[in-house]
């Protein structure tokens, strides 16, 4: 699996996680305290963002990470990819 879908795929994850919480982009950096810059670059899967930043915006969405097998890409995964 391509590391770049599957940043992709977790950034989704934290986006609706947010939204389900009904927290806007700055409400989820001031509980993670990271910058509303930080969860903007985190929700578009960016690669330069620390693991750090990652597990305080994950912390604060009260979740936590699970490594499970991965799966096939749908087409729609892979085309965001090439956007």
């Amino acid at each position: 699996m391509d590391h770049v879908l599957l940043m992709s795929r977790l950034a989704a994850q934290l986006r609706i996680k947010r939204r389900a919480r009904g927290l806007t982009q700055a409400q989820l950096a001031d509980l993670a305290r990271v910058t509303r810059y930080k969860v903007i670059a985190i929700e578009k899967g960016a690669l330069s963002v620390g693991m750090n930043a990652y597990a305080r915006v994950i912390a604060a969405l009260d979740c936590e990470l699970n490594v499970i097998p991965s799966v096939m890409p749908t087409l729609e995964e892979v085309a965001e990819i090439f956007v």
